[in-house]
């Protein structure tokens, strides 16, 4: 009996797409290596369960075409057309303000050994006030992160400070 494999499109999850292509983990970490924190388990554990390759695309800072297609052509599919490539440049909202910053956590170092930084967070944003800032620092934008966190009814913003670190400022709606 065989299994039917996933489909590879921008809603795939990347965990499904390595159950049901592992020969493309490589291939994935040629395309962009900050995909190489997938070999970490517990990473492999928690990020590749939820974030869709769209989200991988953000967080490795490509078009999501680009990412998709290249994967497409490792398993012998077709490519696909895939409309609303271009992610729209958010402005810096006026609501994101260094003074109202009340709570910091750089997760950069619990990434590194494998704790994904989910729980910690959306434990610590329940105790902003109104017009308070949580800013979390990560090496990479945290896209599932931030849709967890929207989902919950918080406002976030994320901008690049630099190649390896991404500042979101979270604050209730």
């Amino acid at each position: 009996m065989t299994t039917e494999k996933c489909d590879i499109t921008p809603n795939t999850i990347v965990g499904d797409l390595l159950r049901d292509y592992p020969e493309l983990e490589d291939k994935l970490i040629e395309i962009a290596p900050v995909f190489s924190k997938l070999k970490n388990p517990v990473l492999r554990k928690t990020v590749a369960k939820v974030a869709t390759l769209k989200q991988a695309a953000q967080i490795a800072g490509m078009p999501v075409a680009m990412l998709i297609n290249k994967l497409r052509s490792e398993v012998n599919m077709g490519q696909i057309d895939i409309e609303h490539d271009k992610e729209e440049i958010k402005e810096k909202p006026d609501w994101v303000s260094e003074g109202k910053i009340v709570n910091e956590y750089d997760a950069s170092i619990d990434i590194e050994n494998g704790l994904h930084p989910a729980a910690k967070v959306t434990r610590e944003i329940l105790s902003l006030n109104e017009n308070d800032i949580y800013l979390l620092i990560t090496p990479f934008l945290p896209a599932p992160l931030i849709k967890i966190i929207e989902d919950k009814g918080y406002k976030t913003y994320s901008e690049q400070i630099d190649n390896q670190t991404w500042h979101t400022y979270i604050v209730r709606k």
